[in-house]
C-alpha cells in the first residue's frame, strides 16, 4: 500500500506516519501493493481527527474518526475500514474485473459473513409541496430531524437539507 500522508493544523511526526501505516497497514492483506491511500490528519481545538480515503476502481473506501487523541482516532479508523470491506465486499468487488482489481485474490475469495445485513424497516410515503430551501429548513427544524426532503420551489427537483456543525444548513440538488 502507497500511503499519502498529510496533516492540517498538525506536524505529521514520525511517530504519527509510523502510527499510520502500522495500523492502516493491517489493511494490507485486502489490497493489492500499489493501492493508495489517502490520510488526512487535522486538529481543530480538543479533535484530533483522521480521514482515510481509499479509492479503488468503481468505488471509494472512507472513514472518518474524530477523538481527544490522535492515536485513538488512527485505531478506531482502522477497525472501521475492515467491518466496511468485510460487510460490502460484493458490492466494491466486481468480480468480473477480480483481475485488474486492486483487491487481493484471498480477499475476493473469501466470503464473510454478514455482520451486520441491511435492513429497511420502515418505509414512508408523503405529499411534497414546493417550498424554498429556506422554508424547508424551518419545517425541518419544527420537526425536529436532521434532513428534510422537499420539492424546490425553484427548480422542480426534489432536494434535500440537512443540518451542518455550527448551526448552519446543507442543501443536496441533483444535478442538471
Amino acid at each position: 500500500m502507497k500511503f499519502i500522508i498529510v496533516g492540517k493544523n498538525i506536524e505529521v511526526t514520525p511517530g504519527l506516519r509510523s502510527a499510520v501505516e502500522d495500523k492502516i497497514g493491517k489493511l494490507e492483506k485486502y489490497f493489492n501493493p500499489d493501492t493508495e491511500v489517502h490520510v488526512t490528519l487535522s486538529v481543530e481545538k480538543d479533535r484530533q481527527k483522521i480521514e482515510v480515503t481509499i479509492p479503488v476502481k468503481g468505488s471509494i473506501i472512507r472513514s472518518e474518526q474524530v477523538s481527544s487523541d490522535m492515536y485513538v482516532s488512527i485505531d478506531l479508523v482502522e477497525e472501521i475500514i475492515e467491518r466496511q470491506l468485510k460487510r460490502y465486499k460484493s458490492k466494491i468487488v466486481d468480480k468480473h474485473q477480480a483481475s485488474d482489481s486492486s483487491f487481493k485474490r484471498e480477499f475476493i475469495e473469501n466470503d464473510y459473513e454478514d455482520e451486520e445485513e441491511i435492513r429497511i424497516i420502515r418505509s414512508k410515503k408523503f405529499d411534497m409541496k414546493p417550498m424554498f430551501p429556506e422554508d424547508a429548513c424551518i419545517q425541518m427544524e419544527l420537526l425536529g430531524h436532521d434532513f428534510f426532503v422537499f420539492m424546490n420551489a425553484e427548480t422542480d427537483q426534489v432536494n434535500v437539507v440537512y443540518k451542518r456543525k455550527g448551526n448552519t444548513y446543507g442543501l443536496i440538488e441533483p444535478e442538471a
